[in-house]
């Protein structure tokens, strides 16, 4: 006998099982889809990161592009101040230390060596090029200009290869000794005035016992900074003529004349003076060569005789005076304004071969590169204008 009422129980039992089915399916398929978006949120977040990874390596990368042609291992030059013409007794060596240069292959270096030993002996003595030390460990070995030269240019382009070419950090490490080089390396790479001030005070702290260093500059003497000569590189480009040397450029610089010309060795003068905001305003600091962007290119060609408003005009005054030309125009003498902290905030002169010199923050009273300089440049990025100001 068959019991009717079973079967509305069964179908209602088989529909309960079904429907908890759908609803177990319809959860496992929410947290399917869960677990999809957790995973696809995951994937995409790698994803990010290594597209973030790569953008940081393609923009470490270009920088590292971009400063490469300012860098010490691109051969980064340097222009001479023409400050001193090479004293006879130095010239006569001139065809002895380019034959020696062109055996290895650097003839173009003859100016920069010539200018090197006007500083070392002014051309005197049987070791013109002061290489005994370089050659033997000692003063005197060298008993004739000939050898002198001889070790003195394989000196200089041994200290060159291991300076990565920066002609600066070269000349102050022929007078500091290599270990300048290995000091720099260790403190930013390139070389910079402030860093051959902290290297000779920490010599001359190590080695004042001696009685062997005495400081002959007033500015060693400021600085407790008696080992070697901290004014060395330009010292040494006082006597170099206005060329640029070193560096893949090369080549001559535009030449001055009249009020440019004398600004701009009027300027050379204060190299390696401190920058000193709101300084140049009072003939007293003047005296002192403390300046500012502005107040530096105003003493500048105020030396020159040409007016430029009031005593240490700012950039505000400056930026109006003269002519705005194009950075296609530039010639030497224009002013350079740089956007900075604000709209021309940043002012120098342009000395020809991409370079200017300014009053820097950095650095102080220096010479720079310009265009081909990754921040002053930029070249994709340079925001400013140049203003001639005399003819």
């Amino acid at each position: 006998m068959i019991n009717k009422s079973a079967a509305p129980k069964n179908v209602a039992n088989e529909l309960a099982k079904q429907a908890i089915k759908k609803a177990i399916k319809a959860k496992l398929n929410l947290l399917s889809l869960k677990a999809k978006l957790y995973i696809g949120a995951a994937l995409l977040a790698v994803l990010l990161l290594v597209i973030m990874i790569a953008g940081m390596v393609t923009i470490v990368s270009n920088i590292i592009s971009n400063e490469s042609s300012t860098s010490p291992g691109s051969g980064i030059g340097v222009v001479g101040y023409g400050l001193e013409p090479i004293p006879a007794s130095v010239k006569q060596y001139e065809d002895a230390i380019r034959s020696e240069l062109n055996k290895y292959g650097k003839g173009e270096y003859t100016p920069l060596l010539l200018a090197l030993m006007s500083q070392e002996s002014g051309g005197r003595g049987n070791d013109p090029m002061q290489a005994s030390e370089s050659k033997c460990g000692y003063i005197g070995c060298i008993t004739n200009p000939s050898e002198s030269i001889q070790y003195g240019v394989k000196h200089f382009l041994d200290v060159m290869a291991k300076a990565n070419n920066d002609i600066k950090l070269t000349l102050q490490s022929y007078n500091f000794g290599g270990g300048f080089i290995d000091y720099v390396k260790r403190n930013g790479g390139s070389y910079t005035y402030e860093l051959a001030i902290s290297f000779s005070q920490m010599m001359y702290q190590k080695l004042a016992h001696t009685g062997i260093y005495r400081c002959h500059r007033e500015e060693a003497i400021q600085h407790n900074a008696c080992y070697g000569d901290i004014k060395y590189v330009d010292a040494v480009l006082r006597y170099l003529p206005a060329t640029a040397v070193g560096g893949a450029g090369g080549g001559t610089v535009v030449n001055a004349s009249g009020a440019a010309k004398k600004a701009i060795e009027t300027g050379m003068t204060a190299l390696g003076r401190p920058y000193v905001w709101g300084g140049g305003r009072t003939e007293a600091s003047i005296a002192r060569r403390d300046f500012d962007c502005s107040s530096f290119v105003w003493w500048a060609y105020r030396e020159a005789g040409v007016n430029l408003g009031p005593m240490g005009a700012t950039t505000e005054t400056l930026k109006h005076l003269g002519q705005r030309v194009p950075i296609s125009d530039i010639q030497v003498g224009d002013l350079i304004f740089w956007d900075t902290y604000k709209v021309d905030g940043h002012v120098a002169i342009y000395i020809g071969n991409d370079q200017f010199i300014g009053a820097q923050s950095t650095g102080g009273v220096s010479i720079s590169n310009f265009l081909s300089n990754s921040y002053w440049g930029g070249k994709k990025q340079w925001k400013g204008h140049v203003r001639r100001i005399v003819q």
